[in-house]
């Protein structure tokens, strides 16, 4: 059974793991890092000492989702607005030897859970670049439409189309029933 649980600084050496090559490591972290690879003492100092680059102490949650296995993947949520209405996921990554065995979309499932009935969203959303076709079929099959936004980022000398998709609380609601 998957279950999702507050992000501990011991997870971090586990979860670096997963990224064998700079590529995937991008595809993960975007342009947050400025080295490959980094040390779980890196992960731990932008997730717990920076909490994440957000300014506000009570904006940054980090995951991790486990199994009777152990640790399987790791995702972020912050709030975007002074409201605290739209909720946005990001550095979402699963155990590379587990991808394609449904541990993303049950994931992203309890993450969106999470974001809808106990931080009271409004909205959900997230990015994904378009060369990450597998990630993105994963957000599609969870309820997650593309919005028609995009942007580029520079990536490894090249540009990456960030693709925007969202949830708002009446499609969650729709895909409970």
């Amino acid at each position: 059974m998957l279950r999702l649980r507050p992000y501990k600084p011991c997870d971090a050496q586990t979860i670096i793991s997963w990224c064998k090559d700079e590529v995937s490591f991008r595809k993960w972290t975007s342009d947050r890092y400025d080295h490959f690879p980094i040390t779980a003492d890196d992960l731990n100092h932008k997730y717990i000492d920076l909490n994440g680059d957000c300014p506000d102490g009570d904006n940054f949650y980090a995951m991790t989702a486990f199994d009777e296995s152990g640790v399987v993947g790791s995702l972020i949520l912050r709030y975007t607005d002074e409201a605290r209405t739209a909720v946005r996921l990001g550095f979402i990554i699963v155990d590379d030897t587990k991808r394609g065995k449904g541990y993303g979309k049950g994931m992203i499932t309890l993450a969106v859970k999470y974001a809808f009935e106990l931080l009271g969203a409004q909205s959900v959303s997230l990015g994904v670049f378009d060369n990450n076709p597998a990630a993105r079929h994963c957000y599609r099959a969870v309820g997650f439409a593309e919005t028609g936004e995009s942007f580029d980022c520079a990536i490894l000398g090249e540009n990456w189309t960030v693709i925007e998709l969202a949830m708002d609380r009446d499609t969650y609601l729709r895909n409970q029933k």
